[in-house]
């Protein structure tokens, strides 16, 4: 598997750059009832600072996988992936690295260019450096399509939320070409007293020899 398919299957972290001369999109203004519910959905990511919960993953190819996620804001997060999968996934804050244990590599990027930072943020702003490009009301619930204004993180997000109670179920992450992972969540709740060690990812493969040198 190469570092791009390892990416993109680690939660559609990966989107593929957009092109330096493409035509900005044309975003039209919310209306005051979307605006509403864009405001609703930053009180509850910004409240949200530790929590715990399943997830089902479908990537673009509609492979399933699973397993559990741990949150712990700001801009930390564990993605432990179920047997056969062999991946976890960790943000430290600064960094996002990939571990898998089937084909023993370990790849890290910065979080800051992926699109789960903009829920990971310390603020959450759904305004200036992030862009919302549609809300959707949907018979229990709604989402918000958002994207990086500043273009450090590549791609775009749409985040849903459940209504009655207000909790987040998901997400998609689409990159530039239109491929979309989607992320599914389970029993997400509060779980404060997370462990710091959690969001801590070293490389577990052993260090090169340096055939003597200095």
């Amino acid at each position: 598997m190469t570092p791009i398919s390892r990416r993109s299957l680690a939660l559609g972290l990966a989107a593929l750059p957009i092109p330096a001369l493409a035509a900005k999109p044309v975003i039209a203004p919310l209306s005051a009832a979307d605006q509403a519910l864009v405001d609703r959905a930053g009180t509850y990511l910004q409240g949200l600072t530790e929590a715990k919960g399943g997830f089902v993953q479908t990537d673009a190819r509609g492979a399933v996988t699973q397993g559990t996620l741990f949150i712990k804001r700001p801009g930390k997060a564990r993605f432990a992936y179920e047997a056969p999968s062999g991946l976890l996934v960790v943000s430290d804050g600064t960094y996002v690295s990939i571990a898998d244990s089937r084909l023993k590599t370990f790849d890290r990027y910065l979080l800051s260019v992926t699109p789960l930072s903009l829920f990971l943020a310390r603020q959450i702003r759904f305004d200036r450096s992030v862009v919302v490009s549609r809300v959707s009301r949907m018979a229990d619930g709604f989402s918000i399509t958002a994207r990086d204004g500043r273009k450090e993180a590549e791609g775009q997000i749409t985040l849903t939320f459940s209504d009655s109670p207000m909790n987040l179920i998901g997400w998609t992450v689409s990159d530039a070409q239109g491929q979309s992972t989607r992320v599914r969540l389970t029993n997400f709740a509060p779980s404060p007293g997370l462990a710091p060690s959690l969001f801590v990812l070293r490389d577990p493969r052993p260090p090169r020899p340096n055939n003597g040198r200095v």
